[in-house]
């Protein structure tokens, strides 16, 4: 298991770095719509969406990355937030004329709709930290990566007390003090380099952040996959699991990063 994960590594972090800073930020958010789609398919078959509703929530969520290629430079959260309304109304619509049975309309849409928010309404904030900047999107992965790192070495060798053993038992609060100081870490090492203009402080409260919010996006994961009653959400990536799997952390990351940005 940890010589796949070693191998995927030295295979992708080299070109994911050429694709990410060679290329212009359109091939980035093209990307996100990849790594999304992949990660919805997973969720929706975690939780045994009918093939037409998960087609929906897929090509939804693509259209709400895409959106933001068209959303105007001032004020975009307005513009944001009248494509969710559409999409809303397209995929409940999509619901009505597709499925003539109304008894499990709730129990259909549901998911559709979270699989939206949770995955491609997340990794918007990525793109907008492309387009100020690839050395935030570096900044975000080496913290998430160191983070989950010091939680897994420090957690494996001295956790004792178990952090939310109802939704992932295995996870210890020494882990989770791991993850911030992980984060911590990779925010003051690389981040003075990454950032320029970055005070040393500002850094470390950045992947202080970026650590604990880590730990929360990978527990909703484990709480959803808790839910369905599985252990990974797929195996396309060999010693990593499923996509979902790799940017549970990610997801809630990287919107806390493009938050906290504005404060340095």
């Amino acid at each position: 298991m940890l010589l796949k994960r070693v191998i995927v590594a030295i295979i992708a972090i080299p070109l994911l770095y050429l694709y990410i800073t060679k290329l212009p930020p359109l091939f980035f958010l093209a990307l996100l719509a990849v790594v999304s789609a992949l990660a919805q398919h997973e969720f929706y078959a975690m939780y045994r969406t009918t093939k037409s509703m998960s087609c929906i929530g897929m090509l939804a969520g693509a259209l709400l990355l895409c959106s933001a290629i068209f959303l105007p430079d001032n004020g975009p959260e307005k513009a944001q937030a009248m494509v969710f309304i559409i999409i809303f109304i397209s995929v409940t619509s999509a619901r009505l004329f597709l499925i003539k049975d109304p008894s499990s309309a709730l129990r259909d849409l549901s998911p559709a709709l979270i699989g939206i928010l949770y995955i491609p309404a997340l990794l918007l904030p990525l793109w907008y930290l492309r387009l100020i900047g690839y050395e935030w999107i570096f900044l975000l992965c080496l913290c998430v990566w160191s983070a989950d790192t010091f939680a897994y070495s420090i957690g494996s060798r001295f956790g004792k007390i178990k952090l939310y053993k109802e939704v992932s038992p295995n996870k210890t609060v020494e882990g989770a003090i791991g993850s911030i100081g992980g984060g911590i870490f990779a925010a003051v090492v690389f981040g003075s380099f990454l950032i320029k203009g970055a005070g040393t402080l500002e850094l470390a409260w950045i992947g202080a952040a970026l650590g604990a919010v880590t730990i929360v996006g990978d527990l909703v994961e484990s709480m959803f996959k808790r839910d369905a009653g599985i252990k990974d959400s797929g195996s396309i990536i060999p010693g990593h699991g499923g996509v979902l799997d790799r940017i549970d952390s990610i997801l809630f990351a990287g919107p806390a990063l493009y938050l906290l940005k504005w404060f340095i």
